[in-house]
């Protein structure tokens, strides 16, 4: 039976590279993204092959409207849907909160966070699949921890994480696996926009880009690597986790499933006093 993988933010850095490799990896793609025409490009300079269909949606995520005009049009189209990759994301405003403006640092948060949260509600009765189904949502710089001058991207991508969590829990009955994949730094036109800034990113930030495009940042295929293992069967038993493809030993996860499950490592928690010695701190 065919695959269906639907990809937001396909046309360009990450977002192409995953297209590129579902679709060598046998996927049939719906591919979304706010400029269409770059995708007709990238299915150009891939093979053809058959039993595979793609479908490109341009869509302005910005636009709750838009999504759930687009929502309509991808159920009427496709059978079923075997994977769910949210990858689209802007950076937002950059800079101390005071000096954001508010409809912008909205926007991040609606194209961030709220998208993913319609698409994964929309399209779920697409992915009740008797085999199981994917939901896979690419984290950010922020999620883990405070990110200065990022707080719309940062709030984003930390509700992001937590949203797939719960959802995970909710989607267990029924064989759904919902994960997120925190990307690493990578050479992108996103981080490209922190060395344009400049003092309204922070030394910090800017120090960080400016290393990843003289030396190299984060690899695509490593991301790409762990998406194509999150969709597949290797990764069932895996669900609710925050997922680094650059530092986790993810490959070895299968084997050790049930000390996985049991725990809360790869998760967004508090931290207590007592976790860090500090017994005074707590009850």
């Amino acid at each position: 039976m065919r695959k269906f993988a639907l990809i937001t933010g396909g046309s360009k850095g990450l977002g192409a590279r995953l297209v590129q490799r579902f679709w060598l990896d046998g996927y049939s793609l719906v591919v979304v993204a706010r400029n269409h025409v770059d995708i007709y490009s990238i299915f150009d300079q891939l093979p053809k092959l058959r039993d595979q269909s793609a479908m490109v949606m341009g869509c302005d995520l910005a636009d709750a409207a838009k999504v759930a005009t687009m929502l309509d049009a991808i159920k009427a189209k496709i059978p079923h849907l075997d994977v769910l990759v949210n990858n689209a994301a802007i950076q937002g405003p950059i800079g101390p909160l005071g000096e954001n403006d508010l409809f912008t640092w909205q926007q991040t948060l609606q194209v961030n966070l709220l998208a993913p949260v319609a698409l994964c509600r929309g399209l779920i009765p697409l992915m009740k699949r008797p085999d199981g189904a994917s939901i896979i949502n690419l984290s950010g710089g922020g999620a883990t921890g405070p990110r200065v001058n990022f707080s719309s991207y940062a709030t984003s991508k930390a509700g992001l994480v937590r949203f797939s969590e719960t959802i995970a829990d909710e989607l267990k009955c029924e064989g759904i696996r919902v994960n997120c994949i925190a990307p690493g730094a990578m050479k992108t036109a996103m981080l490209k926009e922190l060395l344009v800034k400049g003092d309204a990113a922070g030394g910090r930030e800017v120090s960080l880009a400016s290393e990843v495009f003289e030396k190299g940042g984060a690899s695509m295929d490593r991301v790409a690597d762990l998406a194509l293992f999150l969709a597949s069967d290797a990764s069932k038993g895996i669900s609710g986790r925050l997922i680094s493809a650059v530092w986790d030993n993810w490959e070895e996860w299968p084997k050790h499933l049930d000390e996985i499950s049991r725990s809360d490592v790869y998760t967004l928690r508090r931290i207590s006093g007592r976790d860090r010695g500090l017994v005074w701190g707590d009850k």
